[in-house]
């Protein structure tokens, strides 16, 4: 069945309805989020928007209805990594298995998408960023990147693998064949997304051009080299997303037949790295959806400023915090911080509540307070008599912590996978005594710890040596940098910590 004919009626399938002469602008918004955590993006998106959100079956994505004007809050959600407009869904997209008609059928879709909105919500969002790149153009630190549908959740990570099927990336290469289908090659104008960002890579100013973007579109191009006035062609590029093991094309083709109408659509042009437009192309098994990207890097970076070797995400440090659900004034532990994304992201997002980082390695808190800082600068520059953030960073011992018996409420923290740092032989011992040692620290009854792992062999079997102390109560799973990880939720029990103790 050709596409063009099923697509249109697949479920959701469908289009945002247009908006009716007067009425407010809607859009659909697809937002990337930590894999395992979509259930609280959508919590987050329905307490701060008042928007019920639809969790999508390829991981890692939900997709709520906001009004156009609510654009700057959503910008402002804290469990999301990126965010776009969607263009069009289709539920049940039905592929043609001959892979030229299958192409084609791609090609020929992109006539019947319904444009006009979605460019519209393009143009508010980049008026909103134009005016947000003036508070900021004297600002020097400004890392980009733009791994929009990546699920790591930290820097530095494993390249992304996934067992079960296919999954591929690639940015729209009009009029340049792809070298090959796989990944591992680089070819002009095709760049893989599918390992996970390097470290404060490909920098670039946050200033954009803005040009106008059709014959009903009224931005003018800031940077633009045009003389003044004078409309500039938009510059685009595709990116394609794709994961499922029945298509009988790659990435790389679909994402330059796709590009290659819109190019011939719109008449835009085409630009791997200077682009304007970024246009979404994501297909996974049968569910395809075309949008435009409304973010140029991921809101993912925003309190880190020093990386370290792996640094976690500011939008699944969120997600673990929320987790344990702190309460006003309660003391809330990072032992093992790190660069401290998730106190400094706690700080922020929590301030009523008292949070104390540490690390034994004096680089890591270094960088932590180095990272400290840039929030305080960013703070006082929003409000001039702000004056400090609930936060203290100290070196310290994880085995043996400088703080009084049951004075913590709640302790989260990323261990030590044993790969980057550390190693797995190390945590046999490691985990036990840190497991207890929190315990120690946590009040008997009411304390709780969240803590991350990709060793869940070593921490299940450590778990159940101090399972008079603790008891786990909620696991999620996730993807970290590519590594099948878990969130463990433990809550602490009546019983008292011993202050040493032989494990093994």
């Amino acid at each position: 069945m050709a596409e063009g004919e099923a697509a249109g009626d697949a479920g959701l399938g469908s289009a945002p309805a247009p908006a009716q002469e007067g009425a407010e602008l809607a859009a659909v918004i697809g937002a990337t989020v930590p894999t395992g955590f979509e259930q609280t993006a959508a919590e987050e998106v329905q307490e701060k928007l008042g928007s019920a959100s639809r969790i999508s079956r390829d991981r890692g994505k939900i997709y709520f209805e906001v009004p156009a004007r609510s654009l700057p809050q959503v910008h402002r959600l804290r469990s999301v990594d990126n965010l776009f407009v969607v263009v069009q869904e289709f539920k049940d997209y039905q592929f043609n298995e001959n892979k030229e008609d299958a192409l084609k059928d791609l090609e020929d879709l992109v006539k019947k998408l319904p444009w006009t909105d979605p460019l519209k919500v393009w143009e508010l969002n980049n008026s909103l960023k134009k005016k947000k790149t003036k508070r900021k153009k004297h600002n020097l630190q400004s890392p980009a990147s733009r791994e929009k549908l990546n699920d790591g959740g930290e820097e530095g990570g494993a390249d992304q693998n996934n067992t079960n099927d296919q999954e591929d990336c690639a940015q729209n290469p009009v009029a340049v064949e792809p070298t090959g289908g796989q990944n591992t090659e680089k070819p002009q104008g095709v760049t893989s997304r599918n390992g996970v960002e390097e470290e404060e890579d490909n920098k670039q100013s946050d200033v954009k051009v803005e040009v106008q973007a059709s014959s009903e579109s009224g931005t003018k191009a800031g940077d633009s080299q045009t003389s003044e006035g004078e409309a500039k062609v938009l510059r685009f590029r595709v990116t394609c997303n794709r994961a499922g093991d029945k298509h009988s094309f790659t990435s790389n083709e679909a994402a330059r037949d796709f590009g290659g109408a819109v190019q011939e659509h719109f008449q835009w042009k085409a630009d791997m790295t200077n682009f304007d437009v970024e246009v979404l192309l994501n297909i996974h098994s049968n569910e395809v959806v075309v949008g435009i990207a409304l973010t140029e890097e991921s809101l993912h970076r925003r309190n880190i400023t020093h990386f370290g070797p792996t640094t976690l995400r500011s939008t699944l440090a969120y997600g673990m915090l929320r987790l344990c659900d702190p309460q006003p004034t309660d003391i809330i532990v990072d032992p093992m911080c790190g660069t401290g994304a998730i106190p400094i992201e706690g700080a922020a997002e929590w301030p009523y509540c008292y949070h104390i980082a540490g690390d034994n390695s004096p680089q890591a808190v270094k960088r932590a307070a180095n990272n400290i800082c840039s929030l305080l600068r960013k703070n006082e520059s929003k409000d001039s008599t702000a004056l400090g953030v609930p936060l203290d960073i100290i070196q310290w011992d994880i085995c043996n912590l400088p703080l009084r018996t049951g004075s913590v409420d709640i302790v989260v923290t990323d261990m030590p996978f044993g790969k980057r740092i550390g190693s797995k032989k190390k945590n046999w011992d490691l985990y036990p005594a840190c497991l207890m040692e929190m315990g120690r620290i946590c009040t008997p009854g009411t304390g709780r710890a969240v803590l991350l792992t990709q060793d869940k062999k070593c921490f299940a079997k450590a778990l159940s040596r101090v399972g008079h102390i603790w008891r786990r109560a909620q696991t999620v799973w996730v993807n970290v940098g590519g590594l099948h990880a878990a969130v463990y939720l433990l809550r602490r029990t009546w019983e008292r910590a011993e202050e040493r103790r032989s494990f093994w």
